[in-house]
């Protein structure tokens, strides 16, 4: 039995109820914890995530340089069309970014209390039938 086991990534946020909701609906996620100041969330996919109050936290202002990156997520999606619709409908926001370089197309968001994170298009490994 691993001494260490994985946990969870905790984002710092004025507003954990929120910010839950979003990533739920965006990971098509259940609530497995609430308490007063975290709560923690078990995507359909197996992601992890918790939001821990936090009345000073300050959102990340990455690409710029001050206050830079904090955290960043990635999530693989088949449609980075769809998904960016599905972002902004709740709430989120793009981020102007230079394009990544390597083999998938990517694009970077910021959840409604600033944290960024990215879309990675994945394209199938599997032959396209019909």
């Amino acid at each position: 039995m691993a001494l260490v086991k994985a946990g969870l990534v905790v984002l710092d946020c004025a507003e954990p109820e929120k910010l839950a909701g979003f990533y739920k609906e965006l990971l098509e996620a259940e609530e497995t914890h609430e308490s007063a100041n975290r709560v923690e969330i078990l995507g359909a996919g197996g992601t992890r995530l918790a939001f821990r109050r936090d009345m000073n936290a300050t959102p990340p202002s990455w690409p710029r340089p001050e206050n830079s990156l904090q955290v960043h997520l990635d999530f693989v999606v088949e449609d980075l069309d769809e998904a960016e619709r599905k972002i902004v409908g709740l709430g989120g926001r793009p981020l102007e970014t230079k394009d990544a370089s390597g083999p998938h197309e990517e694009r970077g968001y910021a959840d409604p209390a600033g944290h960024s994170f990215t879309l990675r298009c994945v394209p199938p490994t599997a032959p396209k039938s019909g």
